[in-house]
């Protein structure tokens, strides 16, 4: 059971939960951090696996787990990739997912931007979801460009097969030098151009201009914005309310505030 929230916390939580219960259109941004209560670590590499500065072939994992190495020896990419699907075979969705998928059922318009391949927020019900890096879940030929679900990598020879063609397959996830899903991208062009009236920053060190951008750009509109992270980064001290807190805690006082709330929020 997480503990009470101190006084400045709980005002904070109250005063998120007044906007999301009046929001009409959120924006939720995610990141590896959300994904901590589901067992899933938040350092380096995709989906964060690897502390160390090397692999055991005595490169960078940036470089293991990169578009060239997979063209050029994919069976390190698919050894490291194996890894990184395994730890989240066993992760399931948290409170953190299953509340975003609720908002979403609840409020008029939610969507979900998330940097992690973990399939979480789908899990969990989300259906409006931005995976921007991909899905680990699924791969597809590089061959003939068969897609396929791939729920368990267990037992099956590395890199796989595809089962049309016979040649190699690949996730469908963003490896390091590779560009971002043209699809994706476009998705979410198109919502921020339609806008949001609250922006949401969650688990993400915000590294990337293209997880930073919503949120600066609803600053700039004066658009009520939130950073859910235990530790600061690039965006603290420009986000309207800031818990300091993790994801599935500081969601689960959002939620409490809110039906705490009841209808006078409404009025």
């Amino acid at each position: 059971m997480s503990a009470p929230l101190d006084d400045s916390l709980l005002f904070t939580a109250r005063k998120i939960a007044v906007l999301l219960d009046r929001a009409k259109r959120v924006l939720f941004i995610t990141g590896a951090g959300i994904s901590a209560d589901s067992g899933l670590p938040t350092y380096r590499g995709l989906g964060g696996l690897y502390e160390n500065d090397l692999t055991a072939e005595g490169i960078p994992i940036e470089e293991a787990l990169s578009g060239e190495m997979l063209r050029r020896r994919p069976e390190i990419t698919w050894k490291y990739m194996a890894q990184i699907e395994e730890n989240c075979r066993h992760a399931g969705p948290n409170a953190a997912h299953e509340l975003m998928a609720q908002w979403e059922r609840e409020l008029p318009y939610v969507m979900v931007l998330t940097q992690n391949i973990d399939g979480l927020h789908r899990a969990a019900g989300s259906e409006n979801v931005v995976e921007i890096h991909g899905d680990l879940h699924r791969l597809r030929c590089m061959h003939c460009g068969l897609r396929e679900a791939a729920q368990n990598l267990a037992g099956r020879a590395l890199p796989p097969a595809c089962p049309q063609c016979g040649k190699a397959m690949r996730p469908e996830v963003v490896l390091f030098g590779e560009m971002l899903p043209e699809a994706e991208l476009g998705r979410l062009r198109t919502a921020l151009e339609t806008g949001f009236d609250l922006v949401f920053s969650i688990g993400t060190t915000s590294v990337f201009p293209y997880i930073a951008q919503p949120v600066s750009q609803a600053v700039r509109a004066g658009v009520p914005t939130v950073e859910i992270n235990p530790g600061h980064t690039c965006l603290s001290a420009h986000v309207a309310y800031r818990l300091p807190m993790g994801a599935a805690a500081a969601l689960t006082a959002i939620e409490a505030q809110r039906m705490s709330g009841g209808r006078a929020w409404r009025s």
